[in-house]
C-alpha cells in the first residue's frame, strides 16, 4: 500500500510539540495561510543543519508568498532545546522523535543504497567543510527527506519525496510553487 501523498490530496491534521513545549495542531499553527512542511533527518546530521540554515537564510522568499513554514525533526524536544532556542529560528521547528508523522505522510527510510547516494555524500563533505559537525543520531539513520506545500484549503499543492539524504528542493523553488 502506498501511503504517499499526492497533489490534491487533503494534508493530514496533526497535533505536534516543538522543542519549547509549544502544543497545538498542524491546521491551527498554519492559521489559514499555505504552509510549507519540510521532512528532515535530525539536527544531529550535518546536511539537515546545512539545509536549516538554508531555509533560515532564504526565510523571505516563503514568507513573502504568504506561508508559514513548518520543519519536522526525528530529534526529540530535549535535544534541540539543549542546542538553541526558538528565537534562533523564523519557523517552526516539530519534533518527531517517533517518526509518527514521518509515517502520516509517507516519508519513509531509504535503503543503503540511498545513503550511500553520491550527491548524498557530497552534501555531507560540503555540509562539513562550511563547519556543520555531526551530533547526537536520532531516528532512522536512512531517513529520506521530504517537502509538501498545503494550500490555505488543507489541500496538498505540491508533493517531494527525497530520493537521497541530501534531495530536497532549494528554498527559492518551494517558494515558486507556493
Amino acid at each position: 500500500m502506498d501511503s504517499k501523498l499526492r497533489v490534491g490530496n487533503k494534508a493530514h491534521d496533526f497535533r505536534f510539540e516543538t522543542p519549547w513545549g509549544d502544543r497545538q495542531s498542524f491546521y491551527e499553527a498554519a492559521e489559514g495561510k499555505p504552509a510549507v512542511l519540510v521532512f528532515l533527518r535530525y539536527l544531529g546530521c550535518p546536511i539537515c543543519q546545512n539545509d536549516m540554515a538554508n531555509l533560515k537564510r532564504e526565510i523571505g522568499l516563503i514568507k513573502g508568498r504568504g506561508a508559514k513554514l513548518f520543519v519536522v525533526l526525528q530529534s526529540s524536544p530535549d535535544t534541540v532545546s539543549s542546542v538553541t532556542s526558538k528565537e534562533d529560528w523564523p519557523f517552526t521547528i516539530i519534533t518527531d522523535p517517533r517518526g509518527e508523522l514521518f509515517k502520516l505522510y509517507g516519508v519513509e527510510p531509504g535503503g543503503i543504497i540511498k545513503y550511500l547516494h553520491p550527491a548524498g555524500l557530497i552534501s555531507a563533505i560540503r555540509a562539513t567543510m562550511q563547519g556543520y559537525r555531526h551530533g547526537k543520531f536520532e531516528g532512522h539513520e536512512t531517513q529520506l527527506p521530504a517537502v509538501f506545500i498545503v494550500g490555505k484549503d488543507s489541500m496538498i499543492k505540491f508533493a517531494h519525496y527525497g530520493r537521497h539524504l541530501s534531495d530536497i528542493p532549494a528554498p527559492a523553488a518551494v517558494a515558486a510553487n507556493i
